[in-house]
């Protein structure tokens, strides 16, 4: 699971993330979450990892959590 998660996201040019305390749950949802963008939302993701630097992380950003809240409602429906 950790290299799929890392495959993708370097194809997003994000070279690193810290797994050590993410679930495989949690990273199964930022691959579903990747893998669903468009190519619109992908540059909009691509433009805000590049402004944020290092300081991006996509478990916090916003697009993710609210993908994850919309895909919990759709599950619980």
């Amino acid at each position: 699971m950790i290299n799929e998660l890392q495959e993708i996201l370097s194809e997003f040019g994000i070279e690193k993330i810290n797994t050590f305390n993410m679930s495989l749950d949690e990273q199964n949802r930022i691959i579903e979450y990747l893998k669903h963008l468009d190519p619109k939302e992908k540059k909009a993701f691509l433009i805000a990892k590049n402004h944020l630097g290092t300081s991006f992380n996509i478990v916090k950003s916003t697009g993710y959590n609210e993908w994850k809240k919309n895909s919990n409602n759709a599950i619980s429906m």
